[in-house]
């Protein structure tokens, strides 16, 4: 958008919001808390179809060009008649970028980071004076005490945020610098939160942390738990039937989560833990405290508690200097695990980072040739792990509709999609399924006789 071309400010307070959420689960999470609170302030969210009085685009900064995509998205927003709805860019690029995005973009009329967005009402009527409305403040108070209680959703499934921030520097990331320090929640915040959430409908939830397993808090009695002792007390929880958590670090598995995979019911079989290289020299650059033998002992003792789990992971190829045979590392390192799935991404340099200041950069092309090479072993190893679910008969959650007329589709245990056609089964129900076919991506169930407990 041209800044001598800017579409004038909204002439009137926001009635309807639209909040769009990209990147990870944590931002999901966010934009869920900053509708609710809107929803307190008497805001109802735009129908479908219909044009937001404020539009809040909720940041992540971890891909490459996050940045010139949130500009790109500021410009869409003006109207056909050149009017605009007020803006409000949140999350990390709000965070790294600060005041500058609304010099760069005068339609903006509030920009609010990851930590600060509680005050994002306060922030509105700022915006709506005229009065600048920038918040990338990191308060040393946890934001959640001032968010509003959960309000009842009708998904069985949901993400509740267990705590944020981290303290690991890896070379290459900016989430110390936009999230902050790792902070983790009130075990007691964290139960009535869950609570809630089942008492709305879900049945399924997802613990989030930039590094979750590194959770700690005292308990109801004064005793200091980790995120094993937080598990098996939710798992207490009547109608909450799965536990899943992401993403977790290696330095973090301790005995206690690792025997909490093999001891707790409700602790499903599915864990992400990114190693990111198979090469020690790379994992030292990229500051990793892990290296490879010690994350394969860790994969070890996994499998030993849980023998059916399903492993995730992420991978970074292309990392400054590392050489052809460093990467051959990563492949062995794949195939060793032979992971359910996985996330692979190539080396983007992010400003302020160390890693942005090595040495080695590697070429564009040398890292498109690796990161094809990794994603065929991965997706090998994926439709091998689908494949041998054929003929098993498992328990599903059905969370969406299909593209078919009766469709419905579910996650197995593992965090397989499955599609079956059921037109007498609802969203939110817990179904016995036989798979009878596998893709690269889902599965295909038939329901058996009877609904799951």
């Amino acid at each position: 958008m041209n800044r001598n071309d800017t579409p004038p400010k909204p002439d009137k307070a926001p009635a309807t919001f639209h909040v769009k959420s990209f990147g990870c689960q944590m931002n999901v999470y966010d934009g869920e808390r900053m509708a609710e609170m809107l929803g307190e302030r008497g805001m109802t969210p735009a129908a479908e179809g219909t044009e937001a009085d404020l539009v809040i685009l909720n940041t992540c900064h971890i891909r490459e060009k996050a940045v010139d995509k949130v500009y790109s998205d500021i410009g869409r927003l003006r109207r056909e008649d050149g009017t605009r709805p007020m803006i409000a860019v949140a999350g990390c690029v709000a965070q790294a970028e600060g005041s500058e995005i609304s010099r760069r973009a005068k339609s903006v009329d509030i920009v609010v980071g990851p930590q600060a967005y509680h005050r994002l009402p306060d922030l509105i009527d700022k915006a709506g004076r005229g009065e600048e409305a920038v918040d990338t403040d990191m308060p040393l108070a946890s934001k959640f005490g001032a968010l509003p209680a959960r309000t009842k959703q009708a998904r069985p499934t949901a993400f509740l945020t267990i705590m944020e921030g981290c303290d690991k520097f890896c070379t290459y990331c900016v989430v110390p610098y936009t999230r902050g320090a790792e902070i983790s929640r009130s075990w007691d915040a964290i139960l009535e939160e869950a609570q809630a959430l089942v008492d709305g409908g879900a049945r399924e939830i997802t613990l989030l942390g930039q590094n979750v397993n590194a959770w700690t808090g005292e308990d109801s009695k004064g005793r200091m738990q980790g995120m094993d002792g937080l598990v098996r007390e939710l798992a207490k929880i009547n109608d909450l039937k799965r536990i899943r958590y992401t993403t977790s670090h290696p330095n973090d598995m301790s005995d206690g989560l690792i025997a909490a995979h093999g001891e707790v019911e409700k602790l499903m079989p599915f864990l992400h833990l990114p190693v990111q290289s198979g090469n020690d020299r790379i994992l030292k650059a990229m500051n990793r405290s892990h290296s490879a033998d010690s994350y394969l002992r860790i994969i070890e003792r996994v499998r030993e508690a849980r023998p059916d789990i399903a492993l995730s992971g992420d991978f970074i190829v292309g990392f400054p200097g590392e050489t052809d045979a460093e990467f051959e590392d990563t492949l062995k390192i794949v195939e060793q695990v032979r992971y359910a799935q996985c996330y692979s991404f190539k080396y983007s340099s992010r400003p302020g980072t160390p890693a942005a200041d090595m040495d080695g950069q590697i070429p564009a092309e040398v890292m498109d040739e690796r990161l094809a090479r990794l994603q065929a072993l991965i997706n090998q190893h994926q439709v091998a792990f689908n494949t041998a679910t054929i003929g098993r008969r498992t328990d599903i959650l059905l969370e969406r509709k299909g593209r078919y007329p009766g469709q419905l589709i579910g996650k197995t245990p593992w965090l397989q999609s499955v599609h079956v056609t059921a037109p007498d089964l609802a969203i939110g129900d817990m179904v016995e399924v036989d798979i009878v076919s596998a893709g690269p991506n889902s599965l295909a169930g038939e329901p058996s006789r009877r609904k799951a407990a």
